[in-house]
Formats: C-alpha cells, structure tokens, sequence
C-alpha cells in the first residue's frame, strides 16, 4: 500500500456533483492510415487489424480524454515522462502503442537529440510534430520492423485490454533493446479505492472493476496486468534485470489537499467523465452481451457515484 494522500476537508464538505478543469490541447510527421478498417459500435469507431479489435472507441472525444489522463500521469509522477534512470541523451526511443502519440511528443521536444518513434494500429496522432519524432501504423503483435538490439528505451502505457500474451510481447521487446538499454511499462488500475471512505464488495465501482476483469477473461486480452507484481515477475522471466515496481495513487475528483494532486484529480474526474461511454459500450455490450439500455444505465450509475468528491477514490498507476 502506498502513501496516503491527505483530504482536504473544506472542499470534501461540499461533496460536488461535477468537476471544474480544463483539456489539454496535444501539439503536434504525418501517419498514412494503411488499413482504414474500423467498426462501428453503436456510433462510435472501433479500430480492427488481424490481431486486435481494439475495445476503446477510436474518436475525439474518447482521445481528448486520452490525453487529459497523459497529463494527469505527469502530474501525480514529479512532472516526469519516465522514472527509469536515463542520462541527458536518450538515443533510440520507441513508444509501443503510442495512441495521440502525446507522450512521444512531449519526449521529442524534452529530449532534442533523441530520435522518438510511436507506434499503434490506429492512425490519430496529429500531422505536426517535432523533427526528431515519427509515428508508424504498426502491430507490436506481429512481427517487429527492426532489428534485435535497436532501442536504447522502450516505453509502453495503458495497454491493458489489448494484449493475449504480455510473455510474448515482453520477449519482444527484451530482443528490440540494446544490452543496457532500458523498458518501462505503466499500466493502469481499474477499481477505483479509498483510504477514507469504505467502499464494499457490491459498490458500483467493484462491480465496475469486475466486469473489466472477467470482460478481459473472455476476450483473453487481460485489464488487470498491473495488479500485483506481474509486470515485475514477466519482465525478470524473460530476461531483464534490475527490475523495479513503483505503485502511484491516481486520484480522482478534487479532494486531496495537496494543490498539485487537487488539479491532477480534476483533471482525471473530467477525463473519466469524458470517457466512460466509450470505456464502456464495447466491453458491456460485445463482450457480456448487454443490451445497450443496459450499458447505458450502469455507466450512468457509475458516473454519478464518481462524481460524489466524498468517495475520495483513486487508482494505482
């Protein structure tokens, strides 16, 4: 368990319905789209390749919400876009499912002398970027484009869901980094908890959490590969070392005192709020089977109770 955040008890007295933050907009080489092959889920675009049926909606409003949690990362992590310990010249960086390609950028630009390459299946990352920066419509599931020992770091985040075989993958990319080079994976959680509020088994946001559990059961692409120390125990099995697990407390809503992780946790309650349709209506739908009043009306029962600043929830990260 790790540190308790502190409540700032002057704002949880007002127990808000609603969050005040603002969006973050994403600056900024082009990316040709090779296979427009999307799905259309009650309105909403679901990107498809051989390998994957993506189970978030591939649109604007789902990837502004993307990026506002790319922001809300930086905030509760000392403002840093890794924690692995990286000298002043990062060399060849790849970032494995790069979504907007937010972190990539903001890599690019920290890091000049870098060369930066995002990779996804989905091609969303914006047609301006810096010059060290490129992005590629590229499944890290089949097999890779370059050669072993190419990376001097490799980054991936919020892959869970997408993945049948983290083995497979880790072992890919312990072959794609140079000896001595590094990898980082942040995940995050999907159970919202509290350290001062009691949440019980049956609570929406348990029965949330467990739908995402068994949902990435029968897809058999796991949500909950964060939890524990299994990335740790992978990434030893294939054959890193001096591997390192540190749990961050991801707040959502206004309620901690600390000002930085009170913005971090509006900004997070506005992204969550944001994105729970399309968190949803996929997994709800094509994977439980719901009808989609069903979906609808458990989202909605979600979202008000996050909403409630008194739940004093979080997640790991």
């Amino acid at each position: 368990m790790g540190p308790t955040v502190e409540v700032d008890d002057k704002l949880l007295a007002r127990d808000d319905d609603s969050a005040e933050a603002e969006s973050l907009a994403s600056s900024t080489t082009s990316v040709t789209d090779s296979v427009f092959n999307y799905r259309q889920v009650h309105g909403r675009p679901y990107k498809v390749t051989d390998t994957t049926e993506y189970w978030a909606p591939v649109d604007a409003a789902q990837n502004d919400a993307f990026e506002m949690l790319h922001n809300v990362h930086l905030m509760v992590a000392d403002n840093k876009l890794f924690q692995a310990p990286l000298g002043p010249e990062l060399g060849k960086v790849l970032d494995v499912g790069t979504g907007t390609g937010v972190w990539a950028i903001d890599l690019a630009y920290q890091y000049p002398s870098a060369s930066v390459t995002g990779t996804d299946i989905a091609a969303v990352q914006p047609t301006w970027v810096p010059a060290n920066a490129k992005f590629l419509v590229e499944d890290c599931l089949v097999d890779w484009s370059w050669p072993p020992n190419h990376f001097d770091f490799i980054h991936v985040r919020a892959l869970y869901g997408c993945v049948p075989d983290w083995e497979a993958l880790y072992a890919a990319i312990f072959a794609h980094v140079k000896p001595g080079g590094w990898f980082e994976h942040v995940e995050r959680g999907c159970r919202i908890e509290s350290d001062y509020t009691p949440i019980p088994s049956g609570h929406v946001f348990n029965q949330w959490a467990d739908l995402f559990q068994t949902g990435g059961e029968k897809m058999g692409r796991s949500f909950i590969i964060g939890e524990g120390s299994q990335m740790k125990d992978l990434m030893e099995k294939v054959g890193f070392v001096d591997v390192h697990q540190k749990k961050i407390k991801m707040p959502f809503h206004g309620w901690p005192k600390d000002p930085v992780l009170k913005n971090a946790g509006f900004l997070g309650q506005l992204a969550l709020d944001q994105s729970l349709d399309g968190l949803s209506t996929f997994l709800f739908t094509q994977i439980h089977g719901w009808s989609r009043e069903e979906a609808v009306a458990f989202t909605e029962a979600f979202r008000k109770e996050s909403r409630k600043i008194s739940n004093t929830g979080w997640i790991w990260t």
